[in-house]
């Protein structure tokens, strides 16, 4: 209703300007001026409403726009969506997926440790006579490492002799004695007491030589400390003290230290969260270990796993492993930093494919396979353990089927390729 006055407002105004204008009229003269402001504010409404209903039609426009554009396709969408046609077919890597068993392995960073460590040193006071060994020797046990100066330990082992002879002389002489004292008694031409006093003699005598024995045998053993010998097999380490010096029990620095290399341990810490798979895997008998080089790259040694810490590190929340390996090349040293991987299970005929096939969308793990017909289709798969070789695909995928492995991002699905082959995945050594 209210657009037929502001209608016919403007033609009101142009009959009066043409009609009235003689001087005769001054009523109608006066009453112009009125007529043009109420036609000037009919004018300005009009406009005004005109815009706003612009400003209301290009709202709805953005409005709907929006809501057909998130209706659309999303950029995940092309995972579902037909692509455009295209020109050329696109070129690409691909690899078969492969099946077999794949072994799991916990990997964690450990310390190689000797069975045995000893430092060698003396055990009585005396001048370092020699050193019988070369530097980084092995040795066996009992093997002569070095001498201290043996005239002062073996002249107390010969008056400790000495003195048990002399002991034995004078007690055979003693008994000699009581014997004759006994015949007086039994004569009546002696008195008990002399007996009894005799007897105590020859008592003490006996005792004397027993005692004189025992410092033979502790002479007889400050004599062997002289010599000092390997304990154990293994390794001697650098020479400590050199030939001439004055040593004691009490020194600081030992003559060397044998270390005992075979076998040889480890000792690994794993996040406490594989503590049951370890658990599990241990009741299930041995669990076997590979020790890798620090660059996780060389192998060293295989071994076995002797035990689980008794306890977890709260700070860390981490477990410590003992290992064993017979280290019979020598290729692990105590105190070199390796990389140990645990087997903890083994999984049965299952499909692996190169890690880069994997890739990753909104809607979850999906390859690009290739089917025989040289297109592309994108799958939505299940992926299982995976590290730098492999990783296990647990649905979704076929042994034999072929992978995109590189060039995926311009594939979309139904496109042609120009499949290039890649080397087979290899299944080795996954760590989950």
């Amino acid at each position: 209703m209210r657009g037929e006055p502001l209608a016919s407002a403007p033609e009101l105004l142009v009959i009066d300007q043409d009609q009235h204008t003689s001087p005769s009229e001054p009523l109608e003269a006066a009453s112009e001026p009125d007529h043009d402001d109420s036609a000037a504010t009919e004018t300005g409404k009009a406009r005004v409403g005109s815009l706003r209903g612009w400003l209301f039609g290009i709202v709805a426009l953005i409005v709907g726009a929006t809501a057909v554009i998130e209706a659309g396709p999303s950029p995940e969408g092309n995972l579902e969506h037909a692509a455009k046609p295209q020109a050329l077919p696109v070129p690409v890597t691909v690899a078969e997926a492969g099946e077999g068993d794949v072994p799991i392995y916990f990997d964690g960073l450990g310390t190689v440790q000797a069975v045995n460590t000893v430092a060698i040193r003396t055990q009585v006071n005396g001048k370092l006579q020699s050193v019988n060994f070369v530097e980084g020797q092995h040795v066996s046990k009992g093997d002569t490492l070095a001498v201290i100066d043996p005239r002062p330990f073996q002249a107390a082992l010969d008056q400790a002799k000495a003195k048990r002879v002399e002991d034995e002389a004078q007690l055979t002489a003693d008994q000699k004695d009581l014997d004759r004292f006994k015949n007086l008694v039994g004569k009546g031409a002696g008195t008990q007491q002399a007996v009894d006093q005799q007897q105590a003699k020859v008592d003490n005598l006996k005792a004397a030589i027993e005692a004189d024995q025992a410092g033979i045998e502790s002479a007889e053993t400050q004599l062997s400390y002289a010599t000092i010998t390997a304990p154990i097999d293994g390794h001697v380490g650098f020479r400590q003290v050199d030939a001439g010096n004055i040593v004691s029990p009490s020194d600081q620095t030992p003559i060397t230290v044998l270390t005992e290399i075979k076998p040889a341990m480890s000792i690994v810490t794993l996040p406490q969260r594989d503590l049951a798979a370890l658990r599990e895997a241990m009741l299930k008998g041995e669990v076997a270990v590979v020790a890798f080089d620090q660059d996780n790259t060389r192998e060293l040694a295989r071994g076995k796993l002797l035990l689980i810490d008794n306890q977890i590190d709260q700070t860390t929340s981490t477990i410590k492993l003992k290992t064993s390996f017979p280290n019979e090349d020598e290729r692990l040293w105590p105190g070199e930093f390796v990389r140990v991987r645990v087997l903890v299970d083994t999984l049965k005929n299952v499909v692996t494919v190169p890690p880069a096939a994997v890739q990753r969308s909104s809607q979850g793990l999906f390859v690009w396979v290739i089917k025989p017909d040289n297109t592309a289709e994108n799958r939505l798969v299940t992926a299982g353990p995976s590290d730098d070789n492999a990783t296990v695909v647990a649905s979704g995928l076929k042994p034999g089927e072929r992978v995109v492995v590189s060039g995926q991002y311009r594939l979309r699905p139904g496109f042609s390729v120009d499949a290039n082959e890649a080397a087979a995945p290899v299944a080795e050594k996954l760590a989950p």
